[in-house]
């Protein structure tokens, strides 16, 4: 954004289109996906004060790139937080309950046709793990609580809590709970984070969920794992290489696949329109951003 006007571009390599003149007279960049956005990037922008996020995670642009050059960086925390654990509380139901398969065998005439659905596991009541309380972490955790459910969780830090139980590290955490709940934030400080001993002590009966990041699970070791019995299902809303995710994923009954959409409710991602848009507002006018990150 820029004296020109707002200027759309379809990502980061756009920026090659613009005349030197036109990429020196942008002063703010409202950025959405999840290409990198770094030093080189922000290099071909000499005017650049602003890089506002549609998101809470913004590990797709380098922050440290961006302060070193005296470049703010917000995001669009809190407006998305009930969408993405409600979708969590979502996913874990509908992989405990088979909702997914039921749905259709109920469509294929199978129940029509006289077949029982087979039994399905009981979720309230059971021992859930959060890795990462968080805002949204902090909001699953409520929802599980209302289940009846155990809480456990790791973070950086013992946080105050209605009692819940704390771990210090996440195989710990994984070895003592029924249903492991990713909700870390993304980026290099996180990657692999549940590895191959943290699915190996969540176990046969333990189910990993995941709204984070699919750089925060080692993909590979969870595969294996889930085709080997030797984890007891998943339920993901972001993988590694989205949307082009791993086949092997496609062939497992034990797993229930949605499409990166936490935060995909038509409220949700107006208010983080209009967020993001807020910050731009504010730092063009000389103000502070409302939600910087840097």
């Amino acid at each position: 954004m820029s004296e020109l006007g707002a200027v759309h571009l379809p990502g980061p390599e756009g920026l090659d289109r613009l005349a030197p003149e036109n990429r020196a007279a942008l002063r703010a960049v409202a950025y959405k996906g999840h290409a990198p956005f770094g030093a080189a990037e922000m290099d071909r922008l000499p005017g650049l004060g602003l890089i506002a996020n549609y998101g809470v995670g913004y590990d797709a642009i380098d922050v440290h790139a961006a302060r070193a050059r005296g470049i703010r960086v917000t995001n669009t925390p809190d407006v998305l937080n009930d969408d993405v654990a409600d979708l969590a509380v979502g996913m874990l139901l509908a992989q405990a309950r088979g909702l997914v398969a039921a749905d259709r065998f109920v469509r294929s005439g199978d129940w029509a046709a006289g077949r029982d659905f087979p039994l399905q596991r009981k979720a309230s009541g059971a021992r859930a793990g959060i890795l990462g309380l968080g805002r949204i972490g902090r909001e699953i955790a409520d929802r599980l609580a209302a289940f009846k459910m155990e809480i456990h969780y790791h973070s950086r830090s013992e946080k105050e809590t209605p009692g819940w139980i704390f771990h210090a590290e996440p195989v710990s955490l994984a070895r003592a709970v029924d249903f492991l709940v990713v909700a870390l934030v993304g980026g290099p400080e996180t990657a692999g984070y549940v590895s191959a001993e943290v699915i190996e002590a969540l176990g046969p009966d333990g189910v990993l969920v995941n709204i984070s990041r699919g750089s925060c699970v080692d993909e590979a070791a969870l595969l294996d794992a889930l085709e080997t019995g030797r984890i007891g299902g998943a339920a993901l809303d972001v993988f590694v290489n989205e949307p082009r995710i791993d086949g092997r994923f496609l062939g497992l009954g034990t797993v229930v696949l949605q499409p990166h959409q936490g935060s995909a409710t038509h409220a949700t991602r107006a208010a983080m329109a209009r967020l993001q848009r807020d910050n731009i507002v504010a730092f063009l006018a000389g103000r502070d951003p409302l939600t910087p990150v840097a």
